[in-house]
């Protein structure tokens, strides 16, 4: 007898762990879709706003102008940042990427002093850009303003796309996670059935007859979550090793969130699972148990 109470709870143990190896696994499949489509939103800001629009200034603009030029720009609303270059500036960078001097042979400098102008990515779209060109035009130091509205377009197109099929394999994975969890806990259940049918004989309540399951539950979903954490963390450690500049997109905050969704998610799907399990085999007649 106590060899096989010995047995039977080894194999409890068994259960437990593999529970805790199964569950912590799809939890870091879950929170690398959560972190996919957090950083994806933070990758499509990070492109947006490192796209350029090129104010070009008149010839008759003093350096003093532009600095004045540059400090009401960074006033409006659609400016994150602003570079001037001036004409000698310009002039030195064409001279080192095409290899000569143009204004030795043209006996002039041909090139303008301009403003770099990065925009938050709210306003880096083609509605947006069109009033702000406007806007920026109607400055009389300003000649003109440059800005690559087709590669604009197709950024925004292509990261929009981007979007959706995340969102769509964020949805799929989460319900594919949820059956995962859902089955593994109910194999769990399952192999004590003959437990719940006889605690419910004797005439045990059913709250009284779920709570070492539930806790149990709640057990397993915090180990695992603390699993995933660590796993994901792990990965994370060898991205930004890997790529430091990914933490342009990589913050704390996603971070937070992902590790806040992966405690939620195993904590809370770990329960409602064991819930309707044993509730499942607490409806059941002797009849229906053997029969399964």
């Amino acid at each position: 007898m106590s060899r096989r109470r010995k047995k039977t709870r080894g194999n409890q143990r068994l259960q437990v762990v593999t529970l805790c190896i199964s569950t912590s696994l799809v939890l870091v499949l879950l929170g690398m879709v959560v972190f996919s489509v957090l950083t994806a939103n933070n990758l499509s800001a990070y492109v947006k706003e490192n796209l350029t629009v090129t104010v070009m200034l008149g010839d008759n603009t003093t350096v003093h102008q532009a600095r004045l030029l540059c400090r009401d720009l960074y006033h409006r609303p659609y400016s994150r940042n602003i570079d001037y270059i001036s004409k000698e500036q310009a002039q030195k960078e064409q001279s080192e990427a095409l290899g000569s001097d143009p204004s030795e042979f043209l006996g002039f400098n041909p090139f303008v002093a301009t403003l770099e102008i990065q925009l938050k990515s709210d306003y880096v779209c083609r509605d947006s850009m069109k009033w702000i060109a406007k806007e920026l035009r109607a400055n009389p130091k300003v000649i003109d303003v440059a800005y690559q509205e087709d590669l604009m377009d197709k950024v925004n197109d292509n990261l929009r796309k981007v979007n959706l099929i995340l969102l769509a394999l964020a949805v799929l994975l989460t319900c594919v996670s949820f059956s995962l969890i859902n089955n593994t806990v109910r194999l769990s259940v399952y192999s004590r059935r003959f437990v719940i049918h006889t605690m419910k004989l004797v005439g045990a309540s059913w709250r009284f007859i779920r709570w070492p399951f539930m806790k149990q539950a709640l057990i397993v979903g915090l180990v695992a979550a603390v699993l995933a954490c660590g796993a994901l963390a792990g990965c994370g450690y060898g991205l930004y090793t890997f790529e430091p500049g990914i933490v342009a997109i990589l913050t704390w905050r996603e971070l937070a969130i992902v590790g806040a969704s992966v405690f939620i998610f195993g904590i809370l799907i770990t329960w409602l699972c064991s819930y309707f399990s044993v509730n499942k085999f607490l409806r059941m007649t002797a009849g229906e148990i053997y029969k399964i």
